[in-house]
């Protein structure tokens, strides 16, 4: 049988588990896999004169049942989706929606009041377009979801003219660094990256996952909306990662059993939730950021289960390394996942180094991006013959664990030394005590030794006081240690709706300040 897409696999998915559970949401939405599958085919109904002629289609969707099933349908009609982040300035959405060429967006009509986003396309309310569903489209859509065949019902919507190495969506980089780049994901690409990742964590259709990424994070596309298309398991949606008041009650009431996280969401569970509401999770996988030790033991303790740690970037759809049952390293990110090669080579002339060195990351496989949309001379930066440079400082050590030194772009050269900012940022953090972020560090221009290190803090003054006390004995260098007077109080650390920092955002506020 020839490489299946996305929609030909979650068709196969949705006739095999027709009465298994596969979406739920904050709303009190509850759907089977048969029942998505015929409201999807509905939808196609609605849309087909909103995306006429439109290759890539508009959605700004949060985490839900509704957003899952318009990326479905969008699949289905043989479009590709593109989740807009809706946590962008105007300007940025403005430009994912200008590179794409779209014309027509379907949104939430609730997020767009709350967020009073206005967009220059055409806007499409999604609470607008299903209602008044009239009976023959009820007997249309439940007669195709079960009697047609896979390649006469994809013949009919539109889907069955794609291939596995045709786009499957188009996923904008958060724009921490810069602007927003549309990285080209194929249906080979997501499905490989859903195979890979279940078989170090062995997903079953029994599975209950929740969705808290953004449709707009390769994470959260990969698992929510994919994952359950490719592996069968099930998702319950919430549309704010960091509201736990919300989250607990629905992840007790669904069963679940995966959570997929950043270590910043983790705290707020810390605090938020209670044991007995994620009775049935036997699994917690972070990324985004470095998990502290810390953090990861406070969860143990708390709910019963370890995180795991793993790795990935938007360019490789995102999985790349991952800690897992049986194979996990405190500290590291994992080993590479099946199928993936990675090189460690000396970032100044790209020679191969060797273990227990730190270099620059390059990996190579099938779950590896086209490439950036409308943006050859960016792609032929980080692709060479199929090579992938990550950007990030990494050291193997002799048993394959990976090791983040640090981002190249988050190094300062002082005085002719690369001092890397996430080491000097996770000291500060284990000073302070306790499980959140209190300190970032960003780098500065110095007209005496190149740079500086200055550091956004939400510290108290007597916590402030105490840290840098107890940071003058520390063992960092004292070439790593940021002086007293490079301390800015900001009211809170910019985040992406990823969870990342928003490392741009820092960068304006070393500048205001």
């Amino acid at each position: 049988m020839n490489e299946p897409t996305l929609q030909e696999a979650l068709i196969r998915t949705c006739r095999r588990q027709s009465d298994q559970r596969a979406f739920a949401d904050s709303s009190g939405a509850e759907v089977t896999f048969g029942a998505a599958l015929a409201k999807a085919i509905f939808l196609t109904g609605r849309l087909a004169p909103v995306w006429s002629g439109q290759d890539k289609v508009g959605i700004l969707v949060p985490p839900s049942v509704g957003g899952a099933l318009v990326n479905w349908a969008a699949l289905l009609m043989g479009k590709v989706p593109v989740n807009l982040n809706y946590t962008l300035s105007p300007e940025g959405i403005a430009s994912c929606i200008e590179q794409c060429g779209i014309t027509d967006v379907v949104v939430s009509g609730k997020l767009m009041d709350r967020l009073k986003l206005e967009l220059p396309v055409r806007v499409h309310r999604l609470e607008e377009l299903v209602a008044g569903p009239r009976l023959g489209e009820k007997l249309r859509a439940g007669l195709l979801a079960k009697l047609t065949s896979v390649s006469g019902l994809l013949g009919r919507l539109g889907g069955a003219e794609a291939g596995p190495d045709d786009l499957a969506t188009v996923i904008f980089s958060s724009g921490s660094t810069g602007q927003p780049k549309g990285v080209m994901l194929t249906h080979a690409n997501v499905i490989t990256n859903v195979e890979q990742v279940g078989e170090v964590y062995s997903f079953v259709p029994s599975d209950r996952m929740l969705g808290v990424l953004p449709f707009f994070h390769s994470f959260g596309f990969m698992a929510t909306i994919a994952g359950p298309a490719v592996a069968g398991f099930a998702c319950a949606y919430h549309f704010n990662p960091m509201e736990s008041k919300v989250i607990g009650p629905l992840a007790a009431k669904h069963g679940v059993t995966i959570m997929i996280a950043t270590p910043t969401f983790l705290q707020f569970y810390l605090r938020g939730l209670e044991p007995v509401q994620l009775a049935k999770l036997r699994l917690v996988v972070v990324g985004a950021e470095k998990l502290p030790v810390r953090v990861a033991d406070a969860f143990e303790k708390k709910f019963g289960v370890r995180p795991f740690e793993a790795y990935g970037c938007t360019e490789c759809s995102p999985g790349v390394a991952l800690n897992g049952p049986g194979a996990s390293r405190e500290g590291s990110i994992g080993r590479v996942i099946r199928d993936i090669e990675a090189r460690i080579v000396n970032p100044a002339n790209g020679e191969d180094l060797p273990d227990g060195e730190a270099g620059l990351l390059t990996v190579r496989g099938p779950n590896v991006m086209r490439g950036y949309l409308g943006m050859q001379e960016k792609t032929d930066e980080v692709l060479k013959d199929g090579w992938y440079d990550t950007g990030d400082i990494v050291r193997r050590d002799e048993d394959g664990f990976l090791w983040i030194e640090g981002r190249l772009s988050r190094f300062s050269k002082i005085g002719g030394e690369m001092v890397p900012h996430g080491n000097v940022e996770e000291t500060l953090n284990d000073l302070a005590g306790g499980g959140d972020r209190v300190f970032l560090v960003v780098g500065a221009p110095d007209d005496q030794k190149g740079e500086r290190l200055v550091v956004l803090h939400t510290a108290s003054d007597d916590l402030l006081r105490e840290v840098l006390e107890k940071l003058a004995d520390s063992p960092l260098p004292n070439l790593w240690k940021p002086k007293a007077g490079n301390f800015v109080r900001v009211d809170e650390i910019p985040l992406l709706g990823s969870g990342k920092v928003d490392l741009k955002a820092a960068q304006a506020m070393v500048g205001a300040a």
